[in-house]
């Protein structure tokens, strides 16, 4: 890398020549806004999900929303509070153990965003898009780069058993493959015993890799490859 024998400008500083050959240094404080930081840490590794916009489905235009607790967290209690969904989500209770699951990712640096699902700007299903890669579930399979897995939850049981979601995971598959170029693949592991579940992933174009044991369950492992995203 070409050096020169100018002294580098300090961090937090721009030095700006004069018409006398001196040199000015302002001082400039940068700060962000602590609100703007998990948006920061969200588009550098999710490549921003907010953003995604909408999609067509079968059944109505649908979009994801990033989860606000302050708006969201009576909505996504009642529905983990579902005897269906508590089977497998294991966080039935007070809303106070919903909001700690949900925290654990809003505090964290980005690698796992929660979602609402709006269909017909209606909210129905829960998401969380993830880093695959960057996930303790990288342990458990030969992951590539920005591999991105999703979970999915549909919260109202009339929703349930009609094919919605089978339409739903391959919208957010494609939502994924279309805004996130470096990611060449998308990944689940539903629990095995979920059989509805796993059927909705087989329907929507990914395919059963293997089993693979985690801590909390034995998982199918589902890929949706981006080289045969138009052929399954």
């Amino acid at each position: 890398m070409p050096t020169t024998d100018a002294p580098a400008a300090s961090a937090g500083s721009t030095t700006h020549a004069t018409g006398t050959g001196r040199a000015l240094d302002d001082t400039i404080e940068l700060r962000l806004p602590a609100g703007l930081l998990p948006l920061l840490a969200e588009a550098d590794l999710l490549d921003s999900p907010a953003a995604w916009g909408s999609t067509r489905t079968a059944a109505g235009a649908f979009h994801l929303e990033p989860v606000r607790p302050g708006r969201d967290l009576e909505l996504l209690t009642g529905w983990m509070n579902d005897p269906e969904v508590a089977a497998y989500w294991e966080l039935a209770g007070p809303p106070e153990v919903t909001a700690a699951h949900l925290r654990a990712q809003l505090d964290d640096d980005g690698r796992s965003i929660p979602c609402l699902g709006l269909l017909d700007g209606t909210p129905m299903s829960y998401w969380e898009i993830y880093r695959a890669d960057l996930d303790p579930l990288a342990r458990h399979y030969p992951a590539r780069p920005h591999d991105t897995g999703i979970h999915l939850l549909i919260g109202d049981g009339t929703n349930r058993g009609r094919g919605l979601g089978t339409a739903l995971l391959r919208a957010v598959a494609d939502l994924v493959l279309d805004n996130r170029p470096r990611c060449t693949r998308v990944i689940a592991e539903p629990d095995i015993r979920n059989t509805p579940s796993v059927s909705a992933f087989l329907s929507s174009g990914f395919r059963c890799h293997t089993e693979i044991d985690l801590p909390d369950k034995r998982a199918a492992l589902m890929v949706r490859e981006r080289a045969l995203r138009n052929l399954l």
